[in-house]
């Protein structure tokens, strides 16, 4: 079944009806996650998550076997991919490969935020 999520957020803080703000795993105070498409909308080959960092804040330091897709769509972030450091602006788009050790931090005084395909694992 097909399943439509209005937008209810702003420029900075994206939020969609339904779709509850959750705590990012590993209990990060100032990150959240949304999954607008995901296992409650019964896809089954990709999820879309959406992530916010508040300014100073970051992800987990982490790599996994599955790959995903970032594009960022608010804030700026430094992005440690492996052993390199990024910094990424507004439309920047990502792939992160299976295994590759990454981290997003927010840098600035505006929070980030990031959309992040991913196929189920």
């Amino acid at each position: 079944m097909s399943v439509i999520h209005r937008f209810t957020g702003t420029e900075t803080h994206y939020q969609w009806e339904d779709i509850d703000i959750r705590a990012y795993s590993g209990a990060l105070e100032g990150v959240t996650r949304q999954v607008p498409i995901g296992p409650n909308e019964n896809s089954h080959n990709f999820h879309v998550r959406y992530f916010r960092l508040e300014p100073g804040k970051s992800s987990n330091l982490e790599s996994h076997a599955h790959e995903h897709g970032v594009i960022i769509v608010h804030g700026e972030a430094q992005l440690q991919l492996n052993k390199d450091l990024f910094i990424l602006h507004p439309k920047d788009a990502v792939f992160i490969g299976s295994d590759h050790t990454h981290q997003f931090t927010a840098l600035g005084d505006e929070p980030l935020g990031f959309l992040c395909m991913v196929v189920p694992h």
